[in-house]
């Protein structure tokens, strides 16, 4: 992540709190921050993260946190004013695009499935 980058998205990221009984070090929040975007960037899985990242499962318990308390929002908000300053976004366009395909073995029938209620005895 470019340093100018991150000094926009650092303020908004909120800070660790003390941990009086030590334990592990935190990922720091740019490296997280940073597996986020690749994550986004790529598709990949969480756990496929790159070892730079340290840990796809801390990147995304930090995502949902930042969600969960509003702050993701912000810095996408952020980022998405980042790039498209520097990628001259043109924001009064939008397309959407859809495939269909059919299922390989078929799938569920559609409409209501019936469950049969299982007898102990």
């Amino acid at each position: 992540m470019p340093d100018n980058l991150w000094k926009r998205i650092a303020p908004l990221v909120p800070r660790e709190r003390p941990k009086p009984r030590g334990g592990r070090p935190r990922v720091p929040d740019r490296v997280a921050m940073a597996g986020i975007l690749y994550r986004v960037r790529t598709g990949c899985q969480w756990k496929a993260l790159p070892r730079d990242f340290r840990s796809g499962s801390t990147c995304h318990l930090r995502m949902m946190q930042w969600v969960r308390v509003g702050v993701f929002a912000k810095i996408h908000a952020e980022l998405l004013r980042h790039y498209g300053k520097r990628r001259a976004i043109t924001w009064d366009f939008a397309s959407l695009d859809r495939a269909l395909a059919k299922a390989p073995k078929g799938g569920a029938p559609r409409g209501r499935t019936r469950r049969i209620a299982r007898r102990s005895g």
